[in-house]
């Protein structure tokens, strides 16, 4: 006997807002009748939390792994027992994508140690002598867009005097330039320029790094971790004095979510504009930044 389980979404981008009914139709492929014991389809989502080894150490982390927050629960009995007919059947499903009491929605975000995501699974129960049929099905939740505040910029001045290590080693230059807001929506590049004013040593690259902070914890402790998500060269060589780089950062949509600060963990984002000389000496400036949905 040769059977296929499928689970397919009405949306071609499986995105879905709160409120929303998560729509679409189960697909069951046979070649032969097909006995079963029932067929449910569950949807649930969770915010699965890990505390970093390095901050913790290995066997804390390991048996004191934050308990994973569950946001939604649905159990739906798609059919009682009975017999499915050789060929091709779909069924079609309807569910309604409201969070549990007490819970709020988050967006879909994939990070190291933070993870929320939300999924469909379809279970086909058979007797003990056949394998239960199941399927598993991601889709992604998101905030519905808000009014846009105005945009709020900053602008920034790099030299040995600005650097948190008091720029040791590094030589005398300065850089400035402007990050057109510091609170960007996920869906909108993040723009700006720079201008290298002057320099005393020849420059090798200057590049913009996305780096994301997780912190999460329970009563062992807490954990917080920043760490890369994605590094964008903006300047290759040594760039010419005076001249207004562009600055133009598309966030990643699963690596990246609104800016989320909860009692059992945050989610936050900076920016790093590093630059590297010649004799590969390297600096880096912070600036911390605020992801909306807009």
């Amino acid at each position: 006997m040769s059977v296929t389980l499928d689970i397919k979404l009405k949306k071609v981008d499986k995105v879905y807002h709160e409120g929303e009914k998560v729509t679409g139709v189960i697909v069951i492929n046979t070649n032969t009748d097909l006995k079963h014991d029932g067929i449910t389809l569950i949807m649930e989502g969770y915010v699965n939390l890990q505390l970093s080894s390095k901050n913790v150490g290995i066997l804390e982390a390991f048996y004191n792994s934050v308990k994973p927050i569950q946001l939604v629960f649905v159990n739906c009995e798609v059919s009682g027992p009975g017999r499915i007919p050789a060929g091709c059947t779909q069924i079609p499903f309807e569910l309604p994508l409201h969070p549990k009491p007490n819970r709020e929605l988050y967006e879909t975000y994939h990070g190291v140690f933070i993870n929320i995501s939300y999924n469909l699974k379809c279970d086909i129960k058979r007797s003990f002598l056949s394998k239960d049929l199941q399927k598993s099905q991601q889709f992604m939740v998101q905030y519905r867009p808000r009014i846009a505040d105005p945009p709020r910029s900053i602008q920034f001045t790099i030299s040995p005097a600005s650097l948190a290590s008091g720029g040791s080693g590094a030589p005398n230059f300065k850089i400035h330039g402007k990050f057109d807001s510091s609170r960007c929506s996920v869906s909108s590049p993040l723009t700006g320029y720079l201008i290298v004013e002057h320099c005393a040593v020849p420059i090798k690259s200057i590049e913009l790094q996305l780096v994301r902070v997780e912190t999460c914890g329970c009563a062992e402790g807490f954990s917080r971790d920043a760490t890369e998500i994605q590094n964008i060269q903006i300047g290759d060589g040594d760039i010419p004095r005076n001249t207004e780089i562009a600055i133009y950062m598309i966030f990643p949509r699963l690596f990246t979510c609104p800016t989320l600060i909860k009692v059992n963990f945050k989610i936050e984002f900076e920016l790093n504009i590093v630059i590297i000389f010649q004799d590969d000496h390297l600096v880096t400036e912070n600036f911390p930044i605020m992801l909306t949905r807009e």
